[in-house]
């Protein structure tokens, strides 16, 4: 198996039913996996395609998906994790990027993007504005930290995500980290020549950090969940 790609969910069932379309029209080859960690959903996820494995974690505690990313990483047979989130879309382009490559890590360029009710990608701008999308810069967003492709044997290597339970996670910071301290030790596409991801409008691209188009993702409210800042103490205490 050349390529896994992970994806933790959680009470995301219309966008990964939609999902699922779309890497089915992609015709995907036999050295690719995708691994679906469900990360408490009620009901469970469901879905059918090649390769395609669900896998139920039955973590209820809120914001746990580098956890489970982890759990999927160990399971992925595949000599690249591709990781995202369910609200980002992957193109074959992408893909046959990583099942050619001989980068040790590939980041991604990223652009707002729809999948809709049948599983087609669009980037129409009257669609992405009824998601909720406010046009800052076009199509073109900043970088996402959570999606990149890696090798697999280096990503257990550097540990993984990760694994604090709150919002936000910073889930990979732990790989930024160990990733600057091999310094030239690692091939990684970082330029230029990234390919493109793509993400359904939500949250802060909406105007509202919370905000969730049609019902879409999970119900998590980031604000509740947020750490609280460290106190500084006083020089007197």
């Amino acid at each position: 198996m050349k390529a896994s790609i992970v994806v933790a969910v959680l009470n995301s069932h219309e966008v990964l039913r939609r999902q699922l379309l779309h890497f089915g029209k992609m015709n995907l080859p036999d050295d690719v996996e995708i691994l679906i960690i469900d990360d408490g959903s009620e009901p469970p996820l469901g879905g059918s395609l090649k390769n395609l494995t669900i896998f139920a974690t039955n973590d209820k505690r809120p914001w746990t998906q580098p956890i489970a990313r982890n759990t999927g990483a160990k399971m992925a047979k595949g000599e690249y994790l591709i990781c995202t989130d369910i609200d980002h879309i992957l193109s074959r382009e992408l893909i046959d990027m990583v099942l050619t490559t001989d980068y040790d890590v590939i980041r991604f360029k990223r652009e707002a993007g729809v999948l809709d009710e049948n599983g087609e990608f669009t980037q129409d701008m009257d669609v992405l504005h009824s998601y909720g999308y406010e046009e800052t810069r076009g199509l073109k967003m900043n970088a996402h930290g959570n999606s990149y492709a890696i090798k697999k044997k280096l990503f257990l290597e550097l540990g993984g995500s990760q694994q604090r339970t709150s919002y936000p996670n910073r889930d990979e910071q732990k790989i930024k980290r160990g990733l600057h301290r091999l310094g030239d030790q690692v091939k990684m596409l970082v330029d230029d020549g990234r390919p493109t991801i793509y993400m359904i409008p939500n949250g802060r691209f909406c105007g509202q950090k919370d905000f969730n188009p049609f019902g879409l993702f999970h119900t998590l409210p980031r604000g509740e969940w947020a750490r609280p800042r460290r106190k500084h103490r006083s020089k007197d205490a």
